[in-house]
């Protein structure tokens, strides 16, 4: 079992930037993909991007390529998502995910694992 938990979240000024951070707890956690999403008010959760186990390959949605970088620690058990030129729009409960099987997905009911999620606010 694998608990993740995101701190990192807040309100923001639209063009200002926020990083997420994702712990997580067992040995495992280099051997896994990881996922951010978001569930923007009102609407159904979607993909933000992610991340490989070794960290080399990274994969984002077209709405954030370019202004998200996700890293990763894996000495520290740890997952970034680094946010910049934020809109309006980004606004959402963010989750990060594991994946068991390191697949090069974006489907959420492919991850096993979830956080509680954080909140961005981004003010016009």
């Amino acid at each position: 079992q694998v608990q993740l938990v995101e701190s990192g979240g807040g309100l923001v000024q639209a063009g200002g930037s926020l990083r997420l951070s994702c712990a997580a707890s067992g040995r495992t956690f280099s051997s896994y993909a990881m996922g951010w999403f978001r569930r923007p008010p009102g609407k159904e959760r979607e993909f933000v991007g992610r991340i490989s186990s070794s960290g080399r390959s990274t994969y984002y949605a077209d709405s954030v390529k370019g202004r998200f970088t996700i890293s990763r620690d894996n000495a520290k058990n740890t997952v970034y998502l680094q946010m910049n030129s934020l809109k309006p729009e980004d606004t959402a409960v963010y989750y990060c995910a594991a994946d068991r099987g390191n697949r090069d997905t974006i489907m959420a009911r492919l991850y096993d694992y979830w956080g509680q999620g954080t909140q961005v606010t981004v003010s016009s």
